[in-house]
């Protein structure tokens, strides 16, 4: 099939960093539709060789595995082409209009890597220019919107251009392949399934843990948080795949039905709640990997007396028959102890002990984000020593590693997620209906916060947040995967 895939944003940093490794992934593994064309767009004035020689270069800061040979280059280069567009500019939209109908290929996608606030007006440009044809689909990057109002104005601003069938929200998360196998595990498999409820499973925690600062976004993340730029969307779409019921099929609109579901079913937030089951956090000096670094307020580009948030923190329920009384702790941070994200699924203990075992010894599943992706399960098994008078137990592990199982014929997150919008599935990516349930669930705790005078607690850079995180999981008898 012949594609034209549109970048806006063609020189920034999720381009070269994520979106061009992801292609030419695709592109090495055969997997990239013949007749393909990427388009950068950008108001640099770039020629289309400069375009690929400044592809080039960037690729030399990509993992090892991910970069292509000078051979491997000059053929994903051919691919590339370049057009100058100032987001503001009628008329340069109407150039780019000029581009696409001289090929007329059978599908456009526009994949709007900018910042938000410039999302209508390049909708509303698109569409003023004849851009949104049927043939086209739109790509948008989160955050969508900074609470429920802006996003839906954003919606409805989208949505008068492209019908929702047309709309790709991209939340990388959802192509990770552990997320898929999680799909697997649950809905592929019986072993699971009936356990998959509140009378064998204790708690379920998620994880999401950065040992990096800021970096080079300082004054983006300074207006954000990690609130806004962590929980609305990737934990919270974690917490949908864990606690979702099966859906009658694998048609888009069946499994985001049934993650709504979930959104909607979240206990409302009380006055005690917002108090004692939210923590937010932010770095302060410290040392990672043995280097002393900066605090948060000492970063480029942050308010030397910023309140924002690098820390979140918090417990949840699921007001449903399968998950009530189950307490889901979700937890996010910058400049943790560790780059970690998982998910603990922690089963309820044996209801009779007829072994010896360890202290609070339990059964528990373990799903792998980053640095690794896999399955861990973990077990009490009875050792070799016959000896003892009475029989104990000593925990055990059965460990698949995605890594080892499936070597090279892994797909990364976002190659898996563009090749889905080429080819117009909509399956991992999230409707608005979705998103707004998530940013309704979520306001409460932006008002609080906006009403609470204190500010964020400050973690040294390298540990694992604020102390006060820890007191909070434990009030239920619980600690957090790294403490237990």
């Amino acid at each position: 099939m012949s594609f034209d895939l549109v970048l806006f944003g063609g020189t920034g940093d999720l381009a070269w960093r994520k979106l061009m490794p992801a292609l030419f992934q695709a592109f090495r593994h055969g997997t990239l539709p013949e007749g393909g064309r990427i388009i950068g767009v950008a108001r640099d004035a770039l020629t289309d060789q400069q375009y690929r020689a400044l592809i080039r270069s960037r690729f030399d800061e990509v993992e090892l595995a991910k970069r292509p040979s000078a051979e491997e280059f000059d053929r994903f280069a051919a691919l590339l082409h370049f057009i100058r567009v100032d987001l503001s500019k009628p008329a340069d939209y109407r150039h780019l209009a000029e581009v696409l109908r001289e090929r007329n290929a059978e599908t456009v996608v526009m994949y709007l890597a900018t910042a938000p606030s410039l999302f209508t007006v390049a909708c509303e440009q698109l569409a003023a220019a004849g851009l949104n044809t049927p043939a086209t689909r739109i790509v948008l990057e989160k955050p969508l919107g900074h609470d429920l109002a802006s996003n839906r104005s954003i919606n409805e601003t989208v949505r008068r251009a492209f019908s929702e069938r047309q709309i790709f929200r991209i939340d990388h998360y959802l192509g990770k392949p552990s997320v898929q196998n999680l799909f697997a595990l649950r809905f592929g498999n019986s072993l699971f399934e009936p356990l998959w409820r509140r009378e064998t499973i204790a708690n379920i925690q998620i994880t999401i843990a950065e040992d990096l600062g800021v970096e080079k976004r300082g004054a983006f993340y300074d207006s954000t948080g990690a609130l806004r730029d962590m929980v609305q969307n990737h934990a919270l779409q974690l917490l949908c795949a864990v606690a979702m019921e099966p859906p009658i099929n694998a048609h888009a609109d069946a499994i985001r039905d049934e993650k709504l579901k979930v959104l909607r079913s979240l206990k409302p937030w009380s006055a005690l709640a917002l108090s004692q089951e939210v923590v937010r956090g932010q770095y302060a000096e410290g040392v990672v990997n043995g280097e002393p670094v900066p605090g948060y307020r000492q970063e480029a580009g942050v308010d030397p007396d910023s309140p924002t948030e690098t820390f979140v923190a918090l417990r949840t329920e699921i007001a449903n028959w399968r998950w009530a009384g189950v307490p889901f702790y979700l937890r996010t941070g910058k400049r943790l102890a560790a780059r970690d994200a998982h998910i603990v699924i922690n089963f309820r203990p044996a209801p009779h002990a007829i072994f010896k075992s360890p202290l609070g010894a339990a059964n528990s599943l373990v799903i792998n984000l980053q640095p690794r992706d896999g399955l861990e399960l973990h077990l009490l098994a009875q050792g070799a020593d016959n000896r003892r008078q009475q029989a104990a137990l000593s925990p055990v592990q059965l460990d698949l590693d995605f890594d080892k199982r499936f070597g090279s014929e892994r797909v990364g997150a976002y190659e898996r997620l563009l090749l889905d919008v080429i080819h117009g599935r909509l399956n991992l990516f999230v409707r608005s209906d979705e998103q707004e349930e998530a940013w309704r669930w979520v306001e409460p705790v932006l008002d609080h916060w906006a009403a609470d005078t204190e500010g964020p607690r400050p973690y040294a850079a390298g540990t694992w947040g604020p102390s006060a995180s820890s007191a909070m999981i434990a009030r239920d008898g619980y600690c957090w995967s790294e403490a237990c």
